[in-house]
């Protein structure tokens, strides 16, 4: 299955909250369901300046201590992509948005990300997200 890599406390919003834009430089073509995978780095620096930014949205997140890191955390459906040179929403100005839907948590999965979209085993999600 697709899958891709999203850095804490960003993945997190996506599976548990209402985060339904993923900010790319890239497009995508794809359309249907895609692993969210919590990428293992996060410094305190780009959790405390995501946590501002979750503020203004009107959402709390949990500590950085106590967020899954290195893991498939859940799934999400990827309906769109459109370039935007303005910011709306969780969108960013100048970046594709891949618009997201329906987000569904699973049974964490240890997995190493990569960057761009990767391919994580069949038999691996199978297990989780029945």
């Amino acid at each position: 299955m697709k899958a891709l890599s999203v850095r804490q406390p960003w993945a997190w919003e996506i599976i548990y909250s209402i985060k339904n834009i993923e900010n790319r430089g890239w497009p995508i073509n794809y359309r249907g369901d895609i692993l969210i995978h919590a990428a293992k780095k996060c410094t305190k620096k780009e959790y405390e300046i995501a946590s501002i930014f979750f503020q203004s949205m009107g959402v709390s997140i949990p500590e950085l201590k106590m967020l899954r890191r290195g893991q498939v955390i859940g799934i999400v459906t990827i309906v769109d992509c459109k370039f935007s040179q303005v910011a709306s929403g969780w969108g960013m100005p100048l970046q594709y948005h891949w618009k997201l839907e329906n987000p569904r948590e699973i049974t964490p999965i240890p997995y190493i990300g990569r960057l761009g979209i990767f391919e994580v085993p069949d038999d691996l999600v199978m297990e989780v997200a029945a």
